[in-house]
């Protein structure tokens, strides 16, 4: 592990250029100015600590803390910024906390809105941290993770609540060399934290925020983050983290009436109260609050080295009337639902981190239709890099839950997603959301008896990871659990002692695999010419068959797919070229818990010459389990070959 070095110092006093930036909304180093700061002490060797806070309406602010046995010490007005600050003699790991004495007299005792470290939780005292530099060892990593963003690097995405990924994990350090080494193990390129910033509750797993500068006490301080993200930098595995500016808790110490005004909130509740999770909204016309919030942004990436965001319930954001009834909103200034200063944020977001880390991914969790989501905001669209596609989850679990003898009267749920795929660069989730709150696990929500279940499972996973679109999944899939996920305890890990639960962690083993071995996979998720229907219409059998197409029609896999319990005997595919196509993969494999209905099969096919089929100039017969999917891969024999020609 690395060490946290070099003391970093700033000035006792605040600077002109630094609280007109704030002001106008254009700090982008915000936690350098704001919260506490190492300044040089006043005689010899060592350190002070400067505290400032923004609390405009403010009468009088004081800190309490560690250093005095928590006296009060009365911290100056800057003036027309609305900042506060006072040199304390605090060290790191001091406990403190401001009083703030509003306009109308009262005094609330609060959280620092900039606190980089905190208390441990049901505890929400601020504290100080330590103001050394961390010694990173990622260079080679940050230099590459660009390529995510540009589409010439995969992107496979396991997502993990930290604090209960697994029994006995209680720190970063620990979960980084076993979280890690998992990660490693299945496959997946990257690892996706629910939100991580200090939060009161442990049940809203992150998504009811406290201290948006502070990870979360309960696993440890936050160089023992910044350890885990460069160990799994150092095994190849990138770090998103969920982020979440729509909305903030209401508990009294928190941001809330900071300063006896609504500060970070708006006033009127049809604007600053979420109805939904009984939170705040952030007021997005203010500068200041913009500015919290992307600086906020630029802190986890140049604090901690994440390589993405995942910006949380971003439809909440765009639109005044959401989860509200006629008359519990406010229009726009057009008379309209869509909410500008939003829409204006959000914009501005990505297009300063775009401009200041143009290699960090960010990905927008957004469920409605709204165009444009990743479109850059230059040309009208929001600027975001992906957006979750859950219209694609809806269909296809929906489908997958359906008892297969129905399946073909509703054949068009897995194929609709081709008709906008490309619309937005959209990404593929089965995410926590789907196995919480009597929603099932997503083996309970497969079709069928037991056996089918599992089949099912496989089946979906093999179809995520196929379509275009980068996978997640969430942590414990590996496992096939059969109760939904809760945050009261670790993962159900002895279920990998038994065969079909084993298998599932197989079949994900193997799909990243081949996934790495052949780029066709997701090299062209973002060119509609790198998908091709080979038969999308076989209702009757419920059998559905393409073609992903890597760079230039260099390599070809072919995916087939038989999404009912009977076996389809001869199963005549198109091929687009002779010689030899490899089985890359095959669900129904007994090693997975398969039936292996394909028994000793060679894992060679070789096309029919003269037996054109589907549109293509080649085909073979194969026999297609049940509830399977197979793919085959063959490079093409005659490089370079033309770009394909599509067939609708």
């Amino acid at each position: 592990m690395h060490a946290v070095t070099d003391l970093m110092l700033s000035s006792p006093e605040i600077g002109e250029l630094d609280l007109h930036l704030f002001n106008e909304g254009t700090h982008r180093q915000l936690w350098r100015m704001l919260g506490p700061q190492a300044v040089p002490a006043p005689q010899g060797p060592g350190y002070q600590v400067r505290i400032a806070v923004w609390a405009p309406a403010a009468q009088r602010v004081h800190v309490i803390g560690d250093w005095n046995h928590w006296q009060p010490t009365e911290l100056h007005n800057l003036g027309s910024s609305g900042i506060w600050s006072a040199v304390v003699p605090g060290r790191s790991g001091d406990y403190y906390k401001l009083q703030i004495t509003g306009a109308d007299g009262q005094c609330v005792t609060k959280a620092d809105p900039m606190a980089r470290a905190t208390e441990l939780p049901p505890g929400d005292a601020s504290r100080i941290p330590e103001f050394g530099a961390y010694s990173w060892n990622d260079s080679a990593w940050i230099g590459s993770r660009g390529a995510v963003v540009s589409g010439t690097a995969p992107l496979r995405i396991y997502e993990v609540h930290a604090p209960s990924w697994r029994e006995g994990i209680g720190d970063w350090d620990s979960l980084a060399l076993h979280l890690g080494e998992h990660v490693r193990d299945l496959g997946f390129t990257h690892v996706e934290l629910l939100p991580i910033a200090e939060h009161p509750f442990g049940g809203s797993w992150g998504y009811q925020i406290s201290g948006f500068y502070a990870p979360t006490a309960r696993l440890g301080d936050p160089e023992g983050l910044k350890r885990f993200v460069d160990h799994l930098h150092g095994l190849g595995i990138g770090v998103i983290l969920d982020w979440v500016p729509a909305h903030f808790v209401r508990d009294a110490w928190a941001l809330g009436r900071f300063d006896g005004s609504a500060l970070y909130e708006h006033q009127d509740p049809r604007r600053g109260e979420h109805p939904d999770w009984g939170t705040y909204v952030f007021n997005l016309s203010r500068f200041e609050v913009r500015n919290f919030l992307i600086a906020n942004a630029l802190y986890w990436v140049e604090e901690f080295h994440v390589d993405a965001l995942r910006v949380d319930a971003v439809a909440s954001m765009l639109y005044l009337d959401y989860s509200r009834a006629e008359g519990e909103w406010i229009p726009n200034r057009h008379g309209g639902r869509e909410d500008l200063e939003a829409i204006s944020f959000l914009r501005e977001l990505n297009s300063v981190m775009g401009q200041i880390h143009p290699d960090v991914a960010m990905i927008a969790e957004e469920s409605t239709a709204w165009p444009g989501v990743t479109r850059p905001a230059a040309h009208g669209g929001l600027g975001f890099s992906h957006k979750w596609n859950l219209g694609w989850m809806h269909d296809t679990l929906e489908y997958f839950g359906r008892d297969p003898v129905h399946r073909r009267h509703h054949h068009g749920d897995l194929s609709f997603t081709m008709l906008y795929a490309h619309h937005e660069r959209f990404l593929l989730p089965l995410s926590h959301d789907e196995v919480v709150h009597g929603k099932g696990s997503l083996l309970a929500k497969m079709a069928g008896d037991d056996w089918q279940k599992f089949a099912n499972l496989r089946a979906l996973l093999a179809w995520q990871w196929i379509m275009p679109g980068p996978p997640l999944v969430f942590m414990g899939t590996e496992i096939a659990p059969w109760e939904e996920w809760t945050e009261r305890h670790g993962l159900p890990w002895h279920l990998l002692e038994h065969g079909p639960h084993r298998g599932v962690r197989d079949v994900i083993v193997t799909l990243n695999e081949v996934a790495a071995a052949w780029p066709a996979i997701w090299r062209r998720d973002l060119d509609p010419a790198g998908f091709q229907w080979l038969e999308a219409d076989d209702a009757q059998n419920s059998v559905y068959s393409f073609v992903r197409w890597d760079d230039n029609g260099a390599a070809a896999v072919v995916c087939v797919a038989n999404l009912t319990p009977v076996p389809r005997p001869a199963y005549r595919v198109g091929l687009p070229w002779a010689g030899q196509w490899q089985v890359l993969l095959d669900t129904d494999r007994p090693a997975f818990g398969g039936s292996g209905y394909r028994g000793s099969a060679s894992d060679i096919v070789s096309p029919d010459q003269d037996q054109p089929w589907h549109g293509q100039g080649h085909s073979v017969e194969v026999d297609l389990a049940p509830l399977s999917v197979l793919w085959l891969g063959s490079a093409s024999p005659d490089l370079p070959v033309r770009e394909p020609e599509i067939h609708s």
